[in-house]
């Protein structure tokens, strides 16, 4: 795969170049470019983000942004409105306003001397959700995208609600929101700084609340999902994803719906490929290079000839809460994903995963506390984040256990399971994981998927089960690519209960199931790597002087007294400061989750983030609070915001709603 030759230019960086929007309000933006770029104009690489780029982003930017700069690009990072450096407020994640901005932004890059009038747009996660977004309103100088960790789907793919149930991470992102967007601007670059940060502060949105009052699959989540027009996006897509991370079934999506699409999914979590873990990363940024200069220079890179999707194909291994390494191969589709590949079906019997159909008169009831080792939903801070030794959360669920295989099996797709159940309650969970169960006993999570039953029809209109009565439910597990060794053997996993990535249903249920099969997408075994990637490479990293290191703690506990079982998070992301301008940050983020095994009821949600900013004589720091409970019928929110200057509280304002459960 040929790399464009690219002489290696000169650069300027501008920390604080300003975008006007039409209504007057004020954008910061981080741009990185070759000196000569106004006699000799260059594509621009847009990255647009809540998350500033003063002091949030600067490692990754440092490793990225300079490197295409160098090859011929201007890179231009955007604080969105009302974060960072930027002026305004932010109303909501993926708002009307926050795409027309990027449509604005996008015109306007577009017609500056140094630019040659075509702009990509790269991104992970928020940036990689609104490149697609932006794609799909077609301003027409956006010829490429590159959209990393991101979803087609924010009802059934994001951090809200997956299968219609209601995830922990709701509350649990909304509180870093909470507190990423109460931080002040720097400083040393706004003289009405302070005038900024109270603005921000008293119009800063709790957007728990706001993501809690749309339960179901309504117009609030039809906008910004591209699945709802694939059609739409006329810019070239690259999509990117890694099995560690939350986000991964956009990309075989996004390659079976967009012509010229194409896909790379690793083991990663949620990082860049270039330096993320576990290992092993590619060279991502001469992939993109090829990308850009193909679509934003007309470059012959061959990139059209890429085979359509590249993945990685984990070896089974014993399970652990973090992997440095994961051993497998890359493979390579060259027509599509994964849709084509043959399935093969194992039917749910009173015996176990049989090849033919049996018997089925098992019932699932777990306790409220079984999925203490689902690990977080989106691993991401690089602590002991992702899913552990299955056997504790399988001894609270109903099992089947394959016979041995006969030889290695390659799963390599998105299985689907098929059930025929019934429920002695109106409202009821579900949660089904493949396991790789290893010849010691040993248990693996190869998959998962979940689903609300109330929504096991429709996500837009939901309705309560029939007491005792069959269903018939159908529902995917997430993509993977994982190769389960000859001699071990598959499980499915069945609970009602997946604490604490789940909050539960308002009453223990039980499920009655009478048919069962999970239908496994798989591919022909082969030997070595169908693809081969350049090594990572990077531009200079972020010079930092670190005052605080970082430390991250996961910690189960149960309370012999009253039963409670509970998980406390706590990660210091430690506190730095910028070499070149100095600036100070610091931020510690807390969660505890608590729940008693025989109460759904019981169920509690904290979050606590402390932010600090120091700048010369000026200490600024943000405590943000919040909390969520439930009863039968009634979900109760708490918040509070607090902002300090130099130890003197300027700011507070508290938050207390409740609001009705809709079919959850």
């Amino acid at each position: 795969m040929p790399t464009t030759p690219n002489a290696l230019r000169t650069l300027t960086e501008d920390p604080d170049f300003a975008i006007t929007l039409s209504d007057g309000c004020r954008l910061s933006a981080r741009v990185w470019m070759p000196e000569d770029a106004g006699d000799d104009p260059v594509p621009v690489i847009l990255e647009y983000l809540p998350y500033r780029k003063r002091d949030g982003t600067c490692a990754r930017d440092a490793l990225t942004h300079p490197w295409f700069a160098e090859r011929g690009y201007a890179c231009v990072r955007v604080d969105m409105r009302g974060n960072g450096d930027s002026h305004g407020v932010m109303e909501d994640e993926y708002a009307p306003q926050e795409q027309a901005d990027a449509v604005e932004v996008i015109n306007f890059l577009a017609a500056q001397p140094w630019c040659n009038g075509r702009v990509g747009m790269m991104g992970i996660s928020w940036g990689g959700f609104n490149g697609l977004q932006v794609a799909a309103l077609a301003p027409e100088p956006l010829k490429a995208v590159i959209t990393l960790c991101s979803t087609v789907d924010r009802f059934a793919d994001d951090i809200h609600y997956k299968g219609g149930c209601l995830l922990n991470e709701n509350l649990g992102w909304g509180a870093t929101m909470w507190s990423y967007s109460s931080k002040a601007p720097d400083p040393a670059l706004r003289p009405d700084w302070r005038e900024m940060w109270l603005e921000r502060l008293k119009a800063e949105p709790f957007l728990p609340e706001t993501w809690l009052r749309h339960q179901r699959r309504d117009a609030y989540w039809r906008h910004g999902s591209v699945i709802e027009d694939y059609s739409a996006i006329k810019a070239k897509v690259l999509a990117v994803g890694g099995w560690g991370d939350a986000y991964k079934n956009a990309v075989p999506q996004l390659v079976e719906a967009l012509p010229d699409a194409k896909g790379i999914v690793g083991p990663w979590v949620h990082k860049y490929p270039h330096f993320a873990v576990p290992e092993p990363r590619i060279g991502f940024l001469q992939e993109a290079l090829r990308w850009w200069d193909r679509w934003l220079k007309d470059a012959d890179t061959g990139v059209e000839n890429d085979p359509d999707y590249r993945a990685y194909l984990m070896d089974g291994v014993r399970p652990a809460r973090w992997y440095a390494e994961r051993p497998g191969r890359w493979i390579a589709e060259a027509n599509g994903a994964t849709a084509h590949l043959d399935t093969q079906a194992l039917h749910l019997t009173d015996t176990g995963l049989s090849p033919t159909a049996g018997p089925l008169t098992q019932t699932v009831t777990s306790p409220a506390h079984c999925g203490a080792e689902s690990g977080e939903y989106c691993a991401i801070w690089l602590g002991p984040e992702t899913p552990g030794d299955q056997r504790g959360d399988d001894a609270l669920s109903t099992t089947f256990d394959s016979a041995p295989l006969e030889q290695d099996m390659d799963i390599v797709g998105a299985p689907q399971i098929t059930l025929t159940l019934a429920s002695d309650q109106p409202q009821a969970q579900i949660a089904v994981r493949l396991n790789h169960i290893h010849p010691d006993g040993a248990a693996t999570r190869i998959t998962y998927g979940v689903l609300n039953l109330s929504h096991r029809t429709s996500a837009a209109d939901p309705t309560p089960m029939p007491r005792g009565t069959a269903q018939n439910i159908t529902f995917k597990l997430d993509h993977i690519a994982y190769r389960v060794p000859k001699g071990h053997r598959l499980r499915v996993s069945i609970s009602d209960a997946y604490w604490p990535l789940l909050w539960p249903s308002p009453t223990p249920t039980k499920l009655s199931l009478s048919a069962g099969r999970i239908d496994i997408p798989q591919r022909p075994t082969f030997g070595g790597d169908e693809h081969i990637f350049e090594p990572p490479t990077a531009a200079e990293p972020w010079q930092v002087d670190t005052l605080r290191p970082d430390a991250h703690v996961r910690r189960q506990e149960t309370d012999t007294v009253t039963g409670t079982v509970s998980l406390i998070i706590e990660d210091d992301f430690g506190e730095v400061r910028d070499s070149e301008h100095g600036l100070v940050s610091g931020a510690i983020a807390r969660e505890h989750w608590s729940i008693h095994p025989d109460d759904p009821l019981s169920a509690k949600g904290t979050c606590h983030w402390t932010d600090t900013l120091t700048r010369d004589d000026i200490a600024l720091r943000t405590e943000a609070r919040c909390e969520m409970t439930s009863d039968a019928t009634r979900f109760h929110l708490t918040a509070r915001i607090e902002a300090f200057e130099n130890d003197t509280l300027i700011y507070s304002r508290d938050v207390a709603k409740s609001i009705a459960r809709d079919h959850l």
